[in-house]
């Protein structure tokens, strides 16, 4: 078997964020102890079965992973004989929960990445937000990250957010861009239901507003070295996320934990958002979710999701899929949307606003 992703989830929060419909509970010290345990008897359990698996990409996503620092080490530390020497380790963090010595250890630990969820550098958005840090806080935690030593740092920017302007959105990226970041993550507010801003009466931008607002963003960060690699993801050359990459190439990982998904052994499947029910199993108990993936419509929706988009070789050897093929596809496309050469088609970032309506008939084979 070739090298493979693991994703730990973390579902420990000191509060929920009125926008977050990830699964988390409120920290419990007792509770992240258990959950620890069941976190490494699954290691163990998926070791039993296969003892060649070996992990090139660790992440822990939450959550707030960074409050269990301690319990995250010593997961790391069940792992170490089964990481490939190169193995990319990251952590998410909130700029509120993180400490020196949290990010010493963790360092120490073989933690080699760090993602901070920084959202804003406006103090009257984040309370919008809900989140428990203002903008000094932010810019405390990075440093910190990097005094301890990483040179892996990534940071979130929330575009259609309450109360942001074109104007705030330009000084959060100056915000961003300031820090000793390699990495940026920049999504859309998305309202899910069931959470609170669902039921709110919010102020956001149109369809149009939020158009502008993402690609203000993407030519702001390519003018700061931050070249655009995914729909919502930027990074300075060699520092795209190896992990998230596994998901957009279709490449197989595990997950562990209440509300992780893997794609492992030709089968997607995930675990129940529920941590009592993970921390009471010898095994966690999963649900397939996909029997039948790793299709051409699959592998090339995710492919498009990259800036590298879909290579006519891999298409063809793989699927059967040609050049010409997909080319009458683009008949029907807008010519703004992609660009296309002898070796590959993309999306541009106008593609990438309208990526589902475009890759719904590029994929449609």
């Amino acid at each position: 078997m070739s090298n493979i992703g693991l994703y730990i989830h973390v579902p420990f929060c000191l509060s929920k964020c009125p926008y977050c419909d990830f699964y988390s509970v409120k920290y419990n010290e007792e509770t992240a102890i258990m959950y620890s345990q069941a976190v490494i008897r699954n290691i163990r359990h998926y070791l039993s079965a296969n003892s060649s698996l070996k992990f090139d990409t660790v992440y822990f996503g939450g959550g707030t992973p960074v409050l269990l620092w301690k319990e995250i080490c010593s997961i790391i530390s069940e792992l170490s004989p089964y990481l490939t020497d190169n193995a990319e380790i990251t952590i998410e963090a909130n700029p509120c929960c993180t400490t020196k010595e949290a990010l010493c250890s963790l360092k120490t630990s073989g933690v080699n990445r760090i993602s901070f969820g920084l959202q804003s550098g406006i103090d009257t958005e984040l309370k919008a937000l809900g989140r428990r840090h203002d903008r000094m806080t932010g810019i405390k935690a990075v440093n910190l990250a990097a005094d301890a030593g990483f040179d892996n740092i990534s940071g979130d920017i929330m575009l259609g957010i309450p109360l942001q302007t074109p104007d705030s959105l330009n000084e959060t990226i100056r915000y961003m861009t300031s820090l000793p970041l390699s990495h940026i993550s920049a999504y859309m507010l998305k309202i899910e239901s069931g959470t609170p801003f669902a039921s709110a009466v919010l102020n956001l931008p149109d369809e149009d507003g939020y158009a502008d607002y993402y690609l203000n963003t993407v030519y702001n960060l390519a003018e700061k070295g931050f070249i655009q690699y995914e729909i919502s993801n930027f990074a300075k050359r060699g520092f795209e996320s190896r992990h998230n990459l596994k998901y957009w190439r279709c490449e197989e990982y595990l997950g562990i934990g209440p509300a992780a998904h893997s794609y492992y052994n030709g089968k997607r499947f995930g675990v129940s958002r529920d941590i009592d029910a993970f921390i009471s199993a010898d095994v966690q108990q999963t649900v397939i979710t996909d029997r039948e993936c790793g299709d051409f419509s699959e592998w090339a929706m995710l492919k498009l999701r990259l800036s590298e988009g879909i290579d006519f070789e891999s298409a063809s050897k793989r699927f059967g899929v040609t050049r010409d093929i997909i080319l009458n596809k683009c008949r029907l496309i807008p010519n703004n949307l992609y660009k296309i050469d002898d070796k590959s088609i993309r999306l541009t970032p106008d593609g990438f606003l309208v990526s589902n309506a475009v890759i719904g008939i590029i994929t449609d084979i």
